[in-house]
């Protein structure tokens, strides 16, 4: 039985992601990385309030089997690049170098479609910068989701955001732009675990929104 740790526990990702775990008999164990309580009552639960800006004084406690990242905000909420970077990219960065030195051997990443490190658009290239990073880390297994916008049930009303998922949706239509259709979240989350446990992902692995769906409901 294995031990999985959680940053971003508080997204949508992040919350299936928990609620995945604690259902599968494969985790005796759920340590979440957090700045506010999830209140949420379970055995398998340990919940660590910190500040990431201070890793120093939890980055011990960054040990288990497989880490699930699914840290990320907006600019909007963030309120500058600068912000963005430090929650997108920073954080995720270091949790991510903290678990290698801790021996922790498997990570999966909640990443995005279109990411790429030569991209001119700033959040495609921050993306594509932590994705090739956490993978020189030399996990023994790395899985990278890849989704476009995610799907599902949102603690928080986003206008701009239920728009665009309906107009989107209409991308699956359109050869070529499948990946950037909406992918549900509670099928990120089942393809990330999947990966962690499934004996024949090894390396270093990407899904895109294909992959994810697929990989999920098979």
């Amino acid at each position: 039985m294995k031990t999985a740790l959680i940053i971003g526990a508080t997204g949508l990702v992040g919350q299936n992601l928990l609620k995945q775990i604690l259902e599968n008999s494969a985790y005796e164990k759920v340590k979440v990385f957090t700045r506010r309580s999830l209140q949420i009552n379970s055995e398998k639960l340990e919940e660590y309030l910190i500040d990431f800006d201070k890793i120093d004084e939890w980055k011990d406690q960054i040990k288990g089997d497989d880490l699930f990242s699914a840290m990320g905000t907006t600019i909007k909420k963030a309120g500058s690049q600068q912000a963005q970077y430090r929650v997108d990219y920073t954080y995720p960065f270091e949790v991510a170098k903290s678990a290698t030195a801790n021996g922790v051997q498997n990570y999966a990443l909640v990443s995005s479609a279109g990411a790429n490190e030569e991209s001119k658009v700033f959040y495609s290239k921050m993306k594509g910068e932590l994705d090739n990073a956490v993978n020189a880390l030399g996990f023994a297994k790395t899985v990278i989701v890849k989704p476009s916008v995610i799907d599902g049930d949102r603690n928080e009303f986003r206008l701009g955001e239920t728009i665009g998922l309906k107009m989107m949706h209409l991308l699956k239509y359109i050869p070529g732009l499948n990946k950037y259709q909406p992918a549900p979240a509670t099928k990120i989350a089942k393809c990330m675990i999947k990966a962690l446990n499934d004996a024949q992902v090894k390396g270093q692995n990407t899904f895109e929104w294909k992959a994810i769906m697929d990989y999920a409901e098979a």
